[in-house]
């Protein structure tokens, strides 16, 4: 091994051990820490992330990644740990450490107001904090922004390489102009699906029990990760054999546990299904974040809420819940979990109109980055959007604009990943049919299948390969949101008999 990549990587465990510090104290943030902990709290992350900075940069790491970038005897793995430490110390060196210490203390403790705020439909009491939040990310992406590139792009240049807005206006513009008609149309037979059985009382502790089930049916293992309860459902995770993810239980709405756990346990699989020889590097995780919620929606969504999906374990469901769904037939079933309502809930929304949340949000963070409009003002543009595009309109705040925790974490310019990782997973579907027979694997309930073709084209790579190169070497060509919009075409006329 290159003598100065051996040197590099001691830099690179002390860094790592910190990162996993302070991944610990966020999810403890989520799941489990007093409400009032998090002032001082954010202290202790705040020190932490600050000896993050100072690991990463400086001089002798510097000095480091210069000669290392140029080497010629690096492996495919060694070169890009390099390549990822480069492009992540040329944006890093450029914040003020002082700076990038009180944004990390603001984001540990952002979470907090917000939660409060959502379960108060507080909104105001939400706004100073998002103010600060939105100030400090449009500063950070000022530093880090190319020339010519707009604030906006910059951002979402952080969490999807390449899908910047010229790439994305025709994609959601797209997107609207092919499902907006379907919609209409699917919305004027809806009356055929009685979706009252999935409307009752399901006791909660048996959900619990029904979605650890789930959980480990569809592939996530328990031995290397838990499942737990936040606020709004998520993943995280140390390394491949630490992952951990929640999920939220309503007692009149079965179904949102049930695809909120299936969804974060393909992120989890993803990262559980990361080479060993990758996880604690700075390329262990996944590829992108659309890449890794192209494996969420595809485990949520193309499997999850198949007719073959269910059919070897449905009999379990009615035996778990005889009073609810005792007469209910897997093809009712079905049914229900796939009925297009158009709604105010982004996780609770169903395929057809999923993207069409998340085009409000990129529509409303374009106008709040590179635009005018001020946070106290994003409740109001957020109804009325919701009421042009969806034809509803909040009753409140926490039914609205404080839904999703994103934005008080600074996670600005994520939202359009959700919409990219359906579109990849619609073109990876298209082409995993070609060579696998999944509807066979999934009625006689054979899902390694399934998730051992995904870890050997995407999963086991981490962040060597990005998303456009993987998409190339999987199917054949560049992005194609055609697969998508096909998908959604045939799925919905064949369920409501178009």
């Amino acid at each position: 091994m290159n003598p100065k990549f051996e040197e590099l990587m001691q830099h690179v465990e002390k860094m790592q051990a910190l990162g996993a510090a302070m991944t610990l104290f966020g999810w403890d943030a989520e799941t489990g820490a007093p409400a009032d902990s998090m002032e001082m709290t954010s202290r202790i992350v705040g020190s932490l992330s600050s000896q993050y900075f100072e690991a990463m940069v400086n001089e002798e790491v510097r000095t480091l990644l210069m000669e290392l970038k140029s080497a010629e005897d690096l492996d495919e793995i060694q070169a890009a740990i390099v390549r990822d430490m480069v492009k992540n110390l040329e944006d890093m060196e450029k914040i003020p450490p002082e700076e990038y210490r009180e944004f990390s203390e603001l984001q540990a403790k952002s979470t907090t107001v917000w939660t409060k705020a959502k379960q108060n439909n507080d909104f105001a009491s939400f706004v100073p904090t998002l103010e600060q939040i939105i100030a400090y990310t449009k500063k950070f992406a000022g530093y880090s922004r190319k020339d010519g590139q707009s604030l906006y792009d910059s951002m979402l240049n952080d969490y999807e390489e390449t899908f910047v807005q010229d790439v994305l206006d025709p994609f959601f513009a797209g997107l609207k102009e092919k499902i907006v008609p379907l919609l209409k149309q699917v919305v004027a037979k809806n009356d055929q699906i009685d979706k009252s059985p999935l409307q009752q009382s399901f006791d909660v502790d048996k959900q619990r029990e029904l979605n650890h089930w789930l959980a480990e049916y569809v592939g996530f293992d328990f031995n290397r990760g838990i499942l737990a309860e936040s606020e709004h459902p998520f993943t995280t995770g140390l390394h491949n054999h630490d992952v951990r993810i929640t999920s939220h239980y309503y007692e009149d709405a079965m179904e949102s546990a049930i695809f909120s756990t299936i969804h974060e346990a393909g992120h989890a699989i993803y990262e559980m299904n990361v080479a060993d020889d990758l996880t604690l590097t700075p390329v262990g995780g996944g590829a992108s974040c659309g890449m890794h919620e192209s494996q969420s929606r595809f485990m949520e969504n193309m499997i999850g809420r198949s007719y073959e999906f269910w059919d070897p374990i449905y009999a379990k469901v009615q035996e778990m819940f005889p009073e609810q769904l005792g007469q209910v037939s897997l093809e009712h079933f079905h049914k229900m979990i796939n009925k297009v309502e158009p709604g105010l809930i982004r996780t609770e929304s169903d395929e057809l109109t999923y993207c069409l949340h998340v085009l409000i949000r990129y529509e409303i963070e374009k106008e709040m980055i590179d635009g005018e409009l001020a946070v106290e003002d994003l409740p109001s543009i957020w109804n009325e959007k919701y009421e042009a595009y969806l034809g509803v309109k909040p009753e409140s705040d926490t039914m609205g604009v404080l839904q999703d925790i994103h934005w008080s974490q600074g996670s600005i310019g994520y939202f359009p990943s959700y919409a990219l990782g359906n579109a990849f997973a619609a073109q990876i579907y298209h082409t995993m049919e070609q060579e696998l027979d999944i509807q066979g694997a999934l009625r006689n309930g054979q899902l390694p299948i399934i998730t051992n073709w995904l870890k050997e084209k995407i999963h086991r790579h981490g962040m060597i390969k990005k998303s456009r190169q993987l998409l190339k070497e999987i199917t054949g060509e560049d992005f194609n949101p055609q697969y998508y919009i096909d998908y959604l075409t045939d799925k919905f006329t064949e369920i409501y008999g178009l």
